[in-house]
C-alpha cells in the first residue's frame, strides 16, 4: 500500500456558537474556540452561517477573518444573500450546502446535477475573487459528475448516513456505505476535484474514511465540541488528529 499523505483536519466551531446563543450573551466566544482549536494542530476552521442564524452570525465571520491564521472554510447556502456575503470577506474556501429552516443539521447532500446551470453561474463569481468553491454532495456519481462540469474545487462527501450506521451497529450496512463512499472519493480524484468528507464523524468511526487515500480534509465539529465538556477542546482535537494520522499510515486497518 502506498504511503498516504497528511490528511488535512477542519474544525467546525458552530456549536460554541449555539451554546452562546442560548443564553444570549458574549459566551462562548467562537473566535477564542478558533483559536483553541489552531493552537491544538487544526489545518482549517469551518462555519456556517446559516439563513437563520441560528449559530453563527455575521459578526463571528467577520471576528475569524481577522483572528484566525489557518483558512477559514465558510459554509452556506447558495442564495444572493450567502454570495454577497462571501464576495465582501472573501474568505479562503466556501462549501455550498443544502439548507431548510425547520432541520436540525445539514441532512444530506446538495442536489447538483438537477441545479446546475444555476449553480454554474453562482459558483462563477466566487471563483474569480479567488475562493476555492466546494459541493457538499453525496457519494451519487451523478451529483460529483455535476460537480465536476460546473467547475467546483472540491468536493466534501456526506458521511452522515455512515456515521448513523456505525452508531447504531448496522455493520454491514455501515460498510457497503463506506465502499460506495469509496469509490465516490476515487470517481472525484479522477475527474480532477480535491475531495473532503465530514458529517458525524467521531473517534470510533472516522479511522475507515481518514485511511481513504483519496480524502485530504476531514471536517468534524459537534462531536469534537462535545466532547470538550469532558475533556477539553485542546485534548479532543489531538486525540482525534492522532486517529486521523494513525489511519493513515501503511498496513493501517479500520480501526486506529
Amino acid at each position: 500500500m502506498a504511503v498516504r499523505g497528511k490528511l488535512r483536519l477542519g474544525v467546525n466551531i458552530d456549536h460554541v456558537a449555539t451554546l452562546r446563543n442560548a443564553r444570549g450573551s458574549a459566551w462562548p466566544d467562537p473566535l477564542r474556540a478558533a483559536l483553541l482549536a489552531e493552537a491544538a494542530g487544526a489545518d482549517g476552521i469551518t462555519a456556517h452561517l446559516r439563513e437563520d442564524r441560528r449559530h453563527i452570525r455575521d459578526e463571528d465571520i467577520d471576528a475569524l477573518m481577522a483572528g484566525i491564521r489557518v483558512p477559514l472554510n465558510f459554509e452556506c447556502a447558495a442564495t444572493d444573500e450567502m454570495q454577497a456575503i462571501a464576495l465582501r470577506v472573501r474568505p479562503h474556501a466556501i462549501c455550498l450546502v443544502p439548507e431548510r429552516r425547520e432541520e436540525r443539521t445539514t441532512e444530506g447532500g446538495l442536489d447538483v446535477a438537477g441545479d446546475q446551470n444555476r449553480l454554474a453561474g453562482f459558483i462563477a463569481p466566487l471563483r474569480d475573487a479567488g475562493c476555492r468553491v466546494s459541493m457538499f454532495i453525496g457519494h451519487d456519481p451523478r451529483q460529483i459528475e455535476a460537480s465536476a462540469r460546473i467547475g467546483a474545487a472540491v468536493v466534501e462527501l456526506h458521511t452522515g448516513h455512515y456515521s448513523d450506521l456505525h452508531a447504531e451497529g448496522r455493520t454491514d450496512e455501515a460498510e457497503a456505505e463506506l465502499e460506495a463512499l469509496r469509490k465516490g472519493a476515487a470517481l472525484a480524484s479522477g475527474l480532477g476535484l480535491e475531495v473532503h468528507a465530514g458529517h458525524g464523524l467521531t473517534f470510533a468511526n472516522v479511522a475507515p474514511v481518514a485511511a481513504m487515500p483519496e480524502v485530504v480534509e476531514l471536517n468534524i465539529g459537534h462531536f469534537l465540541i462535545g466532547e470538550a465538556v469532558f475533556m477539553g477542546l485542546g485534548s479532543a482535537i489531538e486525540e482525534m488528529r492522532r486517529r486521523m494520522d494513525a489511519a493513515r499510515q501503511p498496513g493501517a486497518g479500520a480501526v486506529a
